[in-house]
């Protein structure tokens, strides 16, 4: 017997309606803002990722899916999204186009670590990407545009946390500063944090060891080293979310885990999901489109972990589950004819109909138009064909008639009809 490798789920009825549900909502809440869909592909060049992320994360140095192509090339399961959509934005020179330039992409990414409740190695975001406008209105934007889309699929019990961590500027300041406070507790860090200090100390202030929370208490903020142009812009988007009374809190220790990011962070948590408690995330990357050989193009996005979303909503509400509205019941070949070509005229009007496929007692095909929760049952057998007429049945509330073919959707629309 086969199964799926490890850390790799199928995705299944019912829960598969919970995806398309946020999928579609996703699409609708993002085309309003302006956010045009994108495709990317699953594989980049290595090269993409190490840059971007960093050489020296954990991404990078012990989860990436990477192996040599046919041609010897150095190719990766795409890990994130950001760098992806960096390298299309380059290379199709979409800067050229008037700013601010949006995108959301859908789709797997991959990373090998150890499979946990919210954590797989093949794993689904929905990411969305904003480039060409400094302005903290940008951000604002985005922050707004992702609230809304939780609070729309019913996701009232969740946290925006909100940092800057500075630019280019001002952060070498901060990053001595964590070096001067962190060096005499290095030994009791643990092995990553203690590679963390020599390549971004700033990590250590994320990770979830308990003896390193403990350690860093007494960290010096990271808001109060900030250069004036990323305290004004900081203050700035602070008073726009208030205005707009979107609800956060400011968390000073929150840095993200890649490289990449520049000034505004931000992450959305819920309590219900244990230690994997994030449910998206992202902040701006102003400096990654120059890294990458474009021009210099201040940029922000996010990415939601599509695993954890489907299960707060099913924790935190109650999903109806589609079913048919139309069983075909059948007795006999001709009667089963007659029941495709009902069949196919319903379909043609949008109506879920699941036929009977012959061979089955009428008690049996009834018992299976109840499993399934069609909402009505139509018989036809020797009888009703030779009369013209249907039998029908609403599996809801038990009423039922008989009616003329072409009172069918009559009773379909009623929903409760006795008789015809």
């Amino acid at each position: 017997m086969y199964n799926a490798l490890k850390g790799i789920e199928d995705i299944l009825p019912p829960d598969i309606y919970v995806w398309q549900k946020i999928e579609s909502y996703a699409k609708k809440m993002f085309q309003i803002y302006g956010f045009q869909e994108i495709r990317l592909p699953i594989i980049e060049s290595t090269d993409i990722f190490r840059r971007s992320i960093g050489e020296n994360t954990d991404i990078v140095e012990k989860e990436m899916y990477t192996f040599p192509d046919k041609a010897g090339r150095s190719i990766t399961m795409r890990p994130e999204g950001t760098a992806p959509a960096v390298r299309c934005f380059i290379e199709h020179k979409l800067y050229e186009l008037p700013a601010p330039q949006k995108f959301f992409y859908t789709g797997p990414m991959f990373r090998y670590e150890r499979p946990q409740k919210g954590r797989f190695r093949q794993f689904y975001q929905i990411g969305a990407e904003a480039f060409g406008v400094p302005q903290p209105s940008l951000d604002t934007e985005v922050i707004a545009m992702l609230y809304g889309f939780l609070d729309g699929i019913g996701l009232k019990e969740v946290n925006f946390e909100i940092n800057s961590i500075g630019c280019e500027k001002c952060r070498p300041d901060y990053k001595d500063a964590l070096l001067s406070l962190f060096s005499d507790r290095l030994e009791g860090f643990c092995t990553d944090c203690q590679r963390r200090y020599h390549t971004n100390p700033l990590r250590i202030l994320d990770c979830k060891v308990e003896k390193c929370i403990e350690l860093r208490k007494g960290a010096p903020i990271v808001t109060e080293y900030l250069c004036d142009e990323c305290k004004t812009h900081f203050h700035d988007l602070l008073s726009l979310l208030q205005a707009m009374k979107i609800p956060y809190t400011l968390n000073p220790n929150l840095v993200r885990g890649l490289d990449y990011y520049t000034g505004t962070t931000f992450e959305v948590t819920s309590e219900h999901l244990g230690s994997q408690k994030a449910v998206a995330a992202g902040g701006r990357y102003d400096r990654l489109v120059e890294e990458f050989g474009g021009p210099a193009t201040p940029a922000i996005g996010f990415a939601i972990g599509m695993e954890r979303l489907v299960a707060l909503i099913k924790e935190l509400s109650e999903e109806k589950v589609p079913s048919p509205r139309v069983f075909i019941a059948t007795l006999g070949k001709e009667a089963e004819m007659e029941g495709f070509m009902i069949a196919k005229d319903l379909r043609s009007n949008g109506i879920w109909v699941e036929p009977n496929y012959g061979g089955a007692s009428l008690k049996s095909q009834l018992r299976r138009a109840d499993r399934i929760g069609a909402e009505f049952a139509f018989i036809i057998g020797e009888n009703e064909l030779k009369a013209g007429k249907i039998q029908w049945k609403n599996m809801k509330n038990g009423t039922q008639g008989e009616l003329e073919a072409k009172g069918i959707m009559d009773i379909i629309n009623s929903g409760n009809k006795d008789t015809v």
